[in-house]
């Protein structure tokens, strides 16, 4: 499952994550540019959102999103007690919302709530190698404890290899199958695309036959 953690407080959102992690993918933003960076390069199960943080607030940043017809379910978290702030929640498209101070595993039973609700399943996971495992849906690689989140076309790649293990792989098959015909990359850009993907998964998963291409080993 992966979340979308917006959370200005340093002390807190540290907590926060690091308890969460334990049990999710969690990305962690501090302010609403930062979290809007995010959702425009990766997709998520479950955004949580503190409502007071700089910029655009929580409430602002989801009526935003909802705007643009992002339906990813929301959990608002605030210190407010305002009942006024609990209806905007609702109003702007959260489905659930928690006060601070709150037990860490009272968050977790409303994430979990969530994933029933809506119907949010775990990710398959694709073992890569001892440490390292690839989440498909989430476009992630855990090596060890430490979530690495893949670019849209990195993700592309990494499940063309998968899928064709042991395979001589030319740089043309690989644009073929990935890039729109009048969006093809430059031998730069697909070297800096395989160069990333090394340094995550390990760079003796991906060889370089010269003249030829690659092999996903």
């Amino acid at each position: 499952m992966k979340i979308l953690l917006m959370e200005d407080d340093p002390v807190l959102g540290d907590i926060i994550s690091d308890y969460l992690r334990s049990y999710y993918c969690i990305d962690r933003a501090f302010d609403s540019e930062e979290a809007q960076s995010f959702i425009d390069d990766y997709s998520y199960d479950l955004f949580i959102f503190d409502i007071n943080v700089p910029g655009k607030s929580g409430i602002e940043l989801l009526e935003t999103l909802r705007s643009f017809s992002d339906r990813t379910p929301a959990i608002v978290i605030t210190a407010y007690e305002d009942m006024s702030y609990l209806k905007k929640s609702f109003d702007a498209g959260a489905h659930d919302y928690i006060r601070k101070p709150f037990e860490l595993e009272e968050l977790k039973l409303r994430i979990e709530k969530s994933k029933i609700l809506f119907h949010i399943e775990q990710d398959i996971s694709i073992k890569i190698s001892e440490h390292v495992v690839y989440l498909p849906s989430q476009k992630s690689v855990k090596v060890g404890k430490i979530s690495h989140n893949l670019r849209p076309k990195e993700a592309e790649i990494l499940d063309y290899f998968i899928s064709h293990p042991h395979q001589m792989i030319s740089k043309d098959e690989l644009i073929q199958n990935i890039w729109e015909f009048d969006a093809m990359p430059t031998d730069a850009t697909l070297r800096s695309y395989i160069r990333c993907l090394r340094e995550v998964i390990g760079a003796e998963k991906i060889s370089t036959q010269r003249g030829l291409g690659y092999r996903y080993e």
